[in-house]
C-alpha cells in the first residue's frame, strides 16, 4: 500500500506540473478527443499536443502496455490510481482511438514481434490513426460473408473490394481489414486479417452523411491495392480468430463510450434542470421526470462499475468473451434511452437544428439523439449480440 501511495504522490505531482491549465475541466462538448494521426498533427491544438507528448513520454497514453512497446508498464492498481488522478484534475484522456482500444490489444495478443515494434510505439505516441475495415455493402451482420478479395502475388496480395461504415477512414493513416484469401474455403475459414497503409495507391474513401448532419462513417474502396504479407496478423486464412477477438475489444469500447454517459461530463440530472422545475435544494419536483432520471443515472453508475471490473480483469490478462456482447447490447441501448429522455424533457428546445433561439448544447442534443439511433446497429446489432449471449452464455441451440 505504501508503494501505491508513493506512486499516487509522484503521479499527482507530475500531472500538476504537466497538465495544461486550459484543458482542465473543459466541457466535453468543447474538447475534441485527441485521436492523433498524421492529419491531426498538421493542425493540432498546441495544448493538446503538449498534453499528448508529455503523457506519451511517461507511457500514460497506454498505461498497462509493456514499456518496450511505448506503454507505461503499470499494474491494474497503478492504472486505477492514474485514472483517479486524471479525474481529480478533470483532464481529458491524453489519447483516444481505435489504435488503443482495438488494434493495439489485438497486436499484443496475435501480432509478431516485428509488428509490435513497428506499430505499437507509434500508436502510443499518437503518430498513427487507425480505422477498421470489416463490414461490406453485402456483409454487415453476416460478417463472414465478406467478398473483398486478396489475390496471392508471392510476397504480397492484390486487394479489390469495398468496405462500408469505416469510421473516420477519411482521417485515418492505416486500416486493419478482413479480406478473403481463399474463396474456395468455408466462408469463415478463408479470411485473413491484414494491415494496410491508407496512402497505398488504389485506396480511396467516400464519406457517408448521416441524418445527424455529421459524417463519421465512410466507404473505403480498394482497387488493385498492394498489401504486403508481412502485415498479415496471426496466420493466413485464420483471420476469423483474430476478428472475433478484436470484436470483443470493439464491443466493450462502444458500450463504454455510449453507456457511461455518451461523452458528456454533465449528468442527465444536471442537464435536465434547465428544463424542469426544481425546489430550493435542487430536487426536481416533477415525480415522473425525477423517476426517469434516477433510473437512468442508477443504471449508468451500475454499468460503469461493471465495465470497470471487466477492465481490471483485462489488465490481469483476461481476454474479452461473451461479456462484451452483454456490454454492447446494454450500453448502447442505455444511451438511446438517455438521449430519448433528455429530448423529451427539453421539449421544444430539443427541436433546433441551426439559427437563433437554441444554445450550442441544445443543438448538440438534437444531433446526439439522432446519432444514437445507430447505436444498436454499429459494432454488431443488438440482435446479433443477443444471439451471442443465447449461444455462449445460456447454451441455447442454434
Amino acid at each position: 500500500m505504501a508503494d501505491l501511495e508513493t506512486f499516487r504522490a509522484d503521479t499527482r505531482g507530475w500531472l500538476e506540473a504537466n497538465a495544461p491549465q486550459r484543458l482542465r475541466g473543459m466541457p466535453a462538448d468543447q474538447l475534441e478527443g485527441i485521436w492523433g494521426g498524421k492529419k491531426w498533427l498538421k493542425s493540432a491544438d498546441p495544448d493538446q499536443k503538449k498534453w499528448l507528448d508529455a503523457c506519451a513520454s511517461r507511457g500514460f497514453t497506454a498505461p498497462t502496455w509493456p514499456k518496450e512497446y511505448g506503454g507505461g508498464g503499470l499494474g491494474k492498481d497503478e492504472a486505477k490510481v492514474l485514472a483517479e488522478e486524471l479525474r481529480r484534475l478533470r483532464m481529458p484522456p491524453p489519447l483516444v482511438g481505435f489504435g488503443l482500444t482495438m488494434i493495439g490489444p489485438t497486436l499484443l495478443q496475435f501480432g509478431n514481434e516485428e509488428q509490435k515494434k513497428e506499430h505499437l510505439p507509434k500508436i502510443c505516441r499518437g503518430e498513427i490513426r487507425w480505422c477498421q475495415g470489416y463490414s461490406e455493402p453485402g456483409a454487415g451482420s453476416d460478417l463472414a460473408g465478406l467478398q473483398t478479395r486478396a489475390e496471392d502475388k508471392g510476397d504480397h496480395y492484390v486487394v479489390n473490394g469495398t468496405k462500408i461504415w469505416t469510421s473516420y477512414a477519411d482521417k485515418a493513416d492505416w486500416i486493419f481489414a478482413l479480406v478473403r484469401t481463399d474463396p474456395k474455403a468455408k466462408k469463415q475459414e478463408g479470411i485473413t486479417f491484414i494491415l494496410i497503409d491508407m496512402e497505398t495507391p488504389g485506396v480511396s474513401v467516400s464519406p457517408i452523411l448521416l441524418i445527424s448532419g455529421s459524417s463519421p462513417f465512410c466507404e473505403t474502396h480498394f482497387t488493385d491495392v498492394k498489401a504486403w504479407k508481412k502485415n498479415v496478423v496471426h496466420k493466413i486464412n485464420a483471420g476469423w480468430t483474430v476478428a472475433k477477438a478484436l470484436l470483443g475489444h470493439e464491443r466493450t469500447m462502444v458500450a463504454e463510450a455510449f453507456g457511461a454517459g455518451g461523452g458528456s461530463r454533465r449528468t442527465l440530472a444536471e442537464r435536465a434542470r434547465q428544463y424542469v422545475a426544481s425546489d430550493a435544494s435542487g430536487r426536481i419536483t416533477d415525480a415522473a421526470a425525477r423517476d426517469a432520471i434516477a433510473r437512468i443515472e442508477m443504471d449508468t453508475r451500475a454499468f460503469a462499475f461493471t465495465t470497470q471490473r471487466s477492465r481490471d480483469a483485462a489488465k490481469a490478462g483476461h481476454q474479452p468473451g461473451a461479456e462484451s456482447s452483454m456490454f454492447k447490447a446494454y450500453g448502447t441501448e442505455l444511451n438511446m434511452r438517455r438521449q430519448e429522455t433528455l429530448v423529451r424533457l427539453a421539449g421544444p428546445q430539443s427541436l433546433g437544428w441551426e439559427g437563433p433561439g437554441f444554445s450550442d448544447e441544445e443543438l448538440t442534443t438534437t444531433r446526439d439523439w439522432l446519432r444514437s439511433r445507430g447505436n444498436s446497429i454499429e459494432g454488431g446489432t443488438s440482435e446479433v449480440q443477443r444471439n451471442v449471449i443465447a449461444k455462449r452464455v445460456l447454451g441455447l441451440p442454434d
